[in-house]
């Protein structure tokens, strides 16, 4: 009686060891919120992934805080775009996250890149620029930064993203593979989707030409066909020429530009100098989506927003 009140016992130890174990999380942080909801929406009924960039803060000029340093240190896989993006993580990243699963998105091979574009004002073969499909991890960060690092606003590479983040999950958490694989099924089919709506969406405006503040948008131009004919800077860390600034002027007079896009992490001064004494309005654009909460429906709430002030300033009227 008491070795099969003992064996019961045992038992139940056993399967909620087994529960315990099977239900834990990894630990799992992505920098920016664009990677972070894609993360997210793969480990949806498993757990929730750590975001280091939040609000309006620049990936750029961001100050790691003592908690992001407990949430690398802990990290089993750390998702980011790569150095010459969020330049505040590239040394940290080697001592606090030397226990963890790097992911640099920028020197993925399946990711399309597109190589960086001089600011002002666009000559058609400078929006022609080539791509480039992938290149070898052995090329060091300086390779890196001829490529726009703004990879997710293409829905393709989005997709490219969701794979990796299933293999990389399934690695570190083989328990969970299968949640994840559906996981991710399902997310590319709701990215397929969204790109379609976004493209019917933007049909009528696709040839209006406009500007952009910072070229943070090449990838869903290109995606979509739409019809960007320059930005007043290229990085939020190059302040454009007095001569850059005149050409781009007039470029937005000649063509009949109908909008210059600003960004919430950005002064807009610029902009309403450019805009001054034209016929062009202001928007705004995020390519971080700052202003959504963080979570497996902010990459949609992201591309939607965007797509929404793209059509709202280059409509008529």
């Amino acid at each position: 009686m008491l070795n099969r009140h003992l064996f019961t016992a045992a038992l139940a130890v056993l399967v909620l060891f087994l529960c315990t174990t099977a239900s834990a999380a990894p630990k799992i942080v992505a920098t920016i919120m664009p990677i972070h909801s894609l993360v997210a929406g793969v480990m949806q009924g498993v757990g929730e992934p750590d975001l280091i960039v939040r609000g309006v803060a620049s990936p750029h000029h961001y100050q790691l805080r003592p908690s992001d340093a407990t949430k690398l240190q802990n990290a089993s896989v750390v998702f980011w775009v790569g150095g010459s993006f969020e330049t505040f993580l590239q040394k940290p990243l080697g001592i606090l996250g030397h226990n963890a699963r790097v992911v640099t998105l920028i020197k993925t091979k399946e990711i399309r890149l597109l190589h960086n574009r001089r600011g002002g004002a666009w000559e058609d073969h400078d929006e022609q620029h080539g791509e480039h499909a992938g290149y070898t991890e052995h090329e060091n960060e300086l390779g890196h930064q001829q490529f726009d690092a703004h990879l997710w606003l293409d829905p393709e590479n989005a997709k490219k993203i969701v794979d990796l983040i299933v293999v990389e999950l399934s690695a570190v958490d083989p328990v969970n593979a299968v949640t994840y694989i559906s996981n991710g099924g399902q997310l590319k089919h709701r990215i397929e989707m969204l790109a379609l709506t976004l493209a019917k969406r933007l049909a009528p405006v696709r040839n209006t030409p406009y500007v952009v503040s910072h070229d943070a948008y090449q990838y869903l131009e290109r995606y979509y066909g739409l019809n960007a004919v320059g930005s007043i800077t290229v990085s939020p860390e190059q302040r454009p020429s007095a001569q850059r600034l005149k050409a781009l002027r007039v470029k937005i007079k000649e063509l009949g530009a109908r909008c210059v896009f600003s960004e919430p992490q950005f002064e807009t001064a610029l902009v309403k100098t450019m805009i001054e004494g034209t016929s062009a309005k202001r928007g705004i654009l995020d390519p971080l989506g700052s202003i959504f909460r963080p979570g497996a429906d902010a990459y949609f709430d992201m591309m939607n927003a965007n797509v929404s002030a793209i059509v709202d300033c280059l409509s008529k009227g």
